[in-house]
């Protein structure tokens, strides 16, 4: 087994069709380090660049590491990564080893959303997955960012002041898009039209969640879950208590891909 001064080290790569995550634990399942950096066209490419960086952070070697777990879009793109696993089994059990209490899952990427059930052993019972059009996910935010001219960040300051969101009705990206160049033209306050856009992904997930049947506590994964004003609209559209998966939800996949990847190997 490799080990450094005694310890085990296992790692999970999450492969997201923006950005790939690493996550490193030790044998008690406590974090390392964990590392993110932007997708590049090679999955294997992509999995190199950030497990070297999380590999640096930990100060270990690749030859510390007993086992490698891969999830995500370009989880099977990686031919020394052995083993991988669904992204939906990693959430579930990334968010429920920070938090047990948590039922629901909210996962919302650059490439889809994910609304997540599961028991309280942290076993995924149901699930549903917007995978089929851009609406309701991290490219979505990209865009509309884009036509207000603003960063995502930037938009998610300005759907924070708002006082009387829009209603953003078109469920299509490149629809939503046209009705939001029309509220601009109209003179409609900007701040509301960022709010309009965060409540209309809130919207398709309370949709998608209706379908699962939402049951408290509800936790958010995925990059998009670092804006306050996307948990604002779905806490207002939901009429919920959401709370970000742990202090950095973007890592959750990679987090749950390690522990996968320790229990794993202690068998």
């Amino acid at each position: 087994m490799a080990m450094k001064n005694n310890k085990a080290y296992y790692c999970g790569c999450d492969l997201g069709s923006a950005t790939g995550k690493a996550a490193i634990i030790d044998a008690d399942g406590n974090i390392v380090s964990y590392a993110l950096t932007a997708s590049t066209r090679s999955p294997e490419k992509t999995a190199e660049i950030v497990i070297d960086d999380a590999l640096k952070q930990a100060k270990i070697e690749k030859s510390d590491i007993v086992s490698f777990v891969g999830t995500g879009y370009g989880r099977e793109g990686v031919s020394w990564i052995g083993t991988n696993v669904s992204e939906i089994k990693c959430h579930a059990k990334g968010v429920f080893s920070i938090n047990p209490t948590i039922r629901t899952v909210i996962d919302i990427g650059g490439q889809d959303s994910k609304v997540i059930a599961m028991n309280d052993k942290g076993k995924v019972t149901d699930f549903q997955m917007n995978e089929k059009c851009a609406a309701g996910t991290g490219r979505f935010f990209e865009t509309m960012s884009r036509v207000l001219v603003c960063t995502i960040d930037e938009m998610t300051e300005l759907a924070m002041g708002a006082d009387k969101p829009c209603t953003i009705s078109k469920q299509c990206g490149i629809f939503a898009e046209s009705e939001v160049i029309t509220l601009l033209n109209r003179g409609e306050d900007i701040h509301n039209i960022a709010a309009g856009l965060y409540d209309s992904v809130a919207r398709r997930v309370l949709s998608m969640s209706g379908r699962v049947g939402v049951e408290e506590n509800v936790a958010i994964s995925g990059g998009c879950a670092r804006s306050g004003a996307l948990i604002k609209s779905l806490e207002r559209v939901m009429g919920i208590k959401v709370y970000p998966a742990g202090d950095n939800p973007q890592i959750i996949g990679a987090l749950g891909a390690a522990l996968i990847a320790r229990e794993s190997s202690i068998g």
